[in-house]
């Protein structure tokens, strides 16, 4: 496997293979990142902020693409990302631009799986979720409600959890534990 530099965009936030979240640009480092991504400079990866940290992000981190953006009424930019592949950060640095830029290592993805028996609750609840958040649906063309470790890796992109938590799931070989963990959470809510 050969490493590569990224620039790192740290958001609250995890984003992860075949994922879309829109984020709104305004702060100068981050329009020197996109200028530096468009140009073809780096590739570009998001990754969960961390604080207290020599990094400021996680080491867990998606590659991911520009597909969409536009500018706000406020004149800020507003990006939609979609996640590629995931990725380990070995190193990072600030430039003076204020871009962190990373040296990285891709990291298998999880392979696709279908949905079967208890699990087809997550699925159906995912498109509920989607249902009373239409922003949030509206950035795919396509959803695979069919597809465990689709279904699972929108679930930890939208849950409100502590991001450290999300990737201990997101470093497992598979989707097994975050559909077993969705499963027991939406049971638990659903005999409240």
């Amino acid at each position: 496997m050969q490493s590569r530099e990224m620039a790192l965009f740290i958001q609250d936030a995890v984003l992860l293979p075949n994922g879309r979240l829109e984020f709104r640009v305004a702060l100068a480092s981050e329009l020197s990142l996109v200028a530096s991504v468009l140009k073809g400079e780096y590739g570009l990866a998001m990754a969960a902020l961390k604080s207290n940290s020599n990094l400021p992000c996680y080491r867990s981190v998606t590659e991911c693409e520009i597909i969409d953006f536009h500018q706000l009424e406020d004149n800020s930019l507003s990006i939609v990302l979609e996640g590629k592949q995931r990725l380990k950060v070995l190193s990072a640095a600030k430039q003076r631009n204020g871009v962190w830029i990373a040296r990285t290592l891709p990291c298998a993805n999880w392979l696709h799986e279908p949905i079967a028996g208890e699990f087809e609750i997550i699925s159906a609840a995912l498109e509920q979720f989607y249902q009373v958040n239409p922003d949030l649906y509206d950035l795919y063309s396509h959803v695979h409600l069919e597809d465990a470790t689709w279904v699972s890796q929108r679930w930890l992109e939208v849950l409100p959890m502590y991001n450290r938590d999300k990737l201990r799931l997101v470093e497992q070989p598979n989707c097994h534990k975050t559909m077993d963990f969705v499963l027991q959470l939406l049971k638990s809510h659903v005999d409240v």
